[in-house]
């Protein structure tokens, strides 16, 4: 059975309006980095970067 430790829940916020929109979950010990990904804002109504921040 798989190890759950090691997985941490983070939010993504908007680089324009700075509202967190969606979470996700990664493994801390194979990726170091923030993650940035080009999601739908809603509050925006387009497609913005958003970056990884901590909850």
């Amino acid at each position: 059975m798989a190890k759950k430790g090691n997985r941490n829940i983070f939010l993504f916020q908007c680089s324009v309006c700075k509202n967190k929109n969606y979470t996700g979950t990664k493994n801390t010990v194979n990726i170091k980095e923030k993650l940035a990904l080009n999601k739908f804002c809603s509050h925006d109504r387009k497609t913005t970067p958003h970056n990884e921040v901590k909850i």
